[in-house]
């Protein structure tokens, strides 16, 4: 299944998530396992792009951590998905810092910020790509556009949520997931329709807040 399907079944799951974790809250721990296999499969993702095979090790960490602070989160079912994610990327980058893994510097190429054109290339170069495939085209890109990509398209994190987790601008972190995304275009062979630009459409199906 594509990744910007899977954006969206994830934040279809908000509400079920929020009234979850109101309940984890209060110690019911059935509703602290159905928090973890909605939140689990993208945070997977997430990590995956940053960290490789060792995603599941961190995000066990992660989860450890997330249990013992559950008390103190504040907020609505998407709000714990950022919530999450800012934990998740905090023990990824303790991770990297231990294994000596220094992130590589953002690419040079033009901003992309031209709206034009009734379709997304990005969503068609995502479509056209399994999980664990579009995984590994993500994780080649530069650091600053994987993680846009990755918060927006797998965790499934509107703009703002997903500056916040990354400690960015909104506009910035727009800016490097469409310069990644129409790199995975380009890779993809779509080279002519990367060419018309990145569409309006195409940044409210990452979930952009308008």
């Amino acid at each position: 299944m594509g990744q910007v399907r899977q954006s969206r079944r994830v934040q279809a799951y908000d509400g079920e998530l929020g009234a979850a974790v109101t309940r984890a809250q209060d110690g019911d721990e059935a509703a602290f396992a159905v928090a973890y296999r909605i939140v689990q499969p993208g945070l997977l993702g997430y990590l995956h792009g940053l960290v490789g095979d060792d995603a599941e090790d961190v995000a066990s960490d992660a989860w450890l951590e997330i249990a013992r602070d559950l008390g103190r989160f504040q907020g609505d079912g998407a709000g714990f998905r950022g919530w999450t994610a800012t934990i998740a990327r905090h023990r990824a980058l303790d991770h990297l810092r231990r294994q000596r893994v220094r992130p590589r510097a953002g690419g040079t190429e033009q901003d992309v910020l031209d709206l034009a054109g009734p379709h997304s290339t990005h969503e068609q170069a995502l479509e056209s790509l399994s999980t664990e495939r579009a995984l590994e085209l993500v994780r080649g890109l530069p650091r600053d556009q994987a993680e846009a990509v990755l918060l927006r398209v797998v965790v499934g994190l509107d703009g703002p949520a997903a500056a916040r987790v990354l400690g960015k601008r909104p506009g910035a972190v727009r800016t490097a997931a469409h310069r990644g995304l129409k790199r995975l275009a380009r890779q993809l062979g779509l080279d002519g329709a990367a060419d018309e630009g990145v569409t309006d459409g195409a940044s409210r199906t990452l979930g952009e807040s308008k």
